[in-house]
């Protein structure tokens, strides 16, 4: 078996057909399509009709099942997120703010997978953001800078005894959110990381999670940090993600961010989300 790879004209992004993931790969097949990933960071397969079983032997391919906290899985999967938002909900959308996937954790997942149920008909799109080009443009002066940073990650924002979602009101949301406190603890993690699959740096920083930088007032860390996102964010690094019913997406948090966007309002979203577990993070 040959797969198929389209990527996208910046190379951030690629289809992949040509194979059944709902069957154990081949290992040349296994390996080619590990190798899309690698060199696109972001890669789907359209068509592909899975059940809990297949998604989870597809994802056990790439790793061990990463660990997925402060939102209650599914009842007899506790691998498998169910992101869920009914015609009649009000809340805000999961996930709706740029971020990487538990990048407070101290080995943040390598990769999240997600796999589309229910695709309402309008919005549901997902935005990508490509933290290797974000790293890549900077100047050397910059980049020198930042090689020597660390920053201090937390998932007291939404998570938190305080956090976002701590105040929703009750029976407001599908999805069960947990909050505690222990997600308000905080973990240290380098600002420029290298990935050691490809060895390409990025940045490792993102809005939701970060809370500043390590040895820096508020100020300064807070100055630094907002231009490395308005950098991060510029259209030329972004890739908007449209989705059909039994799509599967995998992408790196080891060097894309991702934002869930709505604009489907009155209509049922439902997708199946896993993680792989990753590494701790090697500074650049």
């Amino acid at each position: 078996m040959s797969i198929t790879v389209t990527a996208n004209p910046s190379g951030f992004g690629a289809e992949i057909t040509g194979l059944d993931i709902s069957r154990p790969l081949p290992a040349d097949t296994l390996a080619e399509v590990k190798a899309a990933w690698a060199a696109h960071s972001v890669v789907w397969f359209p068509d592909q009709p899975l059940d809990h079983d297949q998604l989870e032997a597809f994802t056990l391919q790439f790793g061990g099942f990463g660990h997925d906290p402060y939102v209650k899985p599914l009842a007899d999967r506790p691998h498998i997120l169910e992101v869920r938002r009914e015609p009649t909900e009000t809340a805000s959308v999961f996930g709706g703010a740029w971020h990487s996937d538990w990048s407070f954790q101290p080995a943040p997942p390598a990769a999240t997978i997600l796999h589309a149920k229910i695709v309402p008909p309008v919005g549901g799109d997902t935005e990508f953001a490509d933290a290797y080009r974000a790293y890549e443009t900077l100047s050397p002066v910059m980049q020198k800078l930042l090689s020597g940073l660390t920053t201090i990650h937390s998932a007291t924002r939404p998570y938190g005894a305080q956090g976002v979602y701590a105040y929703e009101p009750a029976g407001h949301r599908s999805m069960e959110i947990i909050n505690c406190s222990e997600a308000d603890a905080q973990q240290e993690h380098p600002l420029v990381r290298v990935h050691p699959v490809s060895g390409r740096k990025s940045l490792f920083v993102n809005p939701i999670y970060t809370l500043g930088i390590a040895g820096m007032t508020e100020a300064e860390s807070g100055n630094l940090l907002g231009f490395l996102y308005k950098h991060m964010l510029q259209e030329a690094f972004i890739y908007r993600h449209k989705w059909r019913p039994d799509m599967l997406i995998m992408w790196d948090n080891r060097c894309a961010l991702h934002n869930a966007t709505g604009g489907y309002d009155g209509h049922r979203r439902v997708m199946h989300r896993v993680t792989v577990a990753g590494e701790t993070p090697i500074a650049a």
